[in-house]
């Protein structure tokens, strides 16, 4: 089985509308020959990560939560801190592992897409 190759360019595109595209792609909905099963045999490039669509607004009030499991151990990062924390490449990581189905076969669809800032 060859593998696809699948590129998206995220230039002034919404980081929502990039990472549902390559969850799509990733699952195999996009090929005729798609089973729920199977890991489909395409492989997604992410280009001009750093280029998405982000107002200023939306990165000061989107946050997100990470708990650690002790009392008082919840912590808030903001977009924007994420972002200079940890890159454009895992935040739409972060976006497509959200929307690919919770089961043995979302980390070996992962290993498919390569994000470039």
């Amino acid at each position: 089985m060859t593998t696809t190759k699948h590129t998206i360019d995220a230039t002034g595109k919404a980081i929502g509308r990039v990472a549902s595209e390559a969850a799509q792609v990733l699952m195999g909905k996009t090929s005729p020959s798609f089973e729920r099963n199977k890991v489909s045999p395409v492989s997604v490039t992410i280009e001009n990560a750093s280029k998405v669509k982000i107002s200023e607004k939306k990165k000061q009030e989107v946050s997100f939560e990470k708990y650690s499991g002790y009392p008082g151990g919840l912590k808030m990062t903001s977009l924007a801190d994420f972002i200079d924390q940890k890159g454009y490449g895992e935040l739409f990581k972060n976006a497509v592992f959200g929307m690919l189905p919770r089961n043995k076969l979302r980390p070996r669809m992962m290993k498919n897409l390569t994000v470039k800032e």
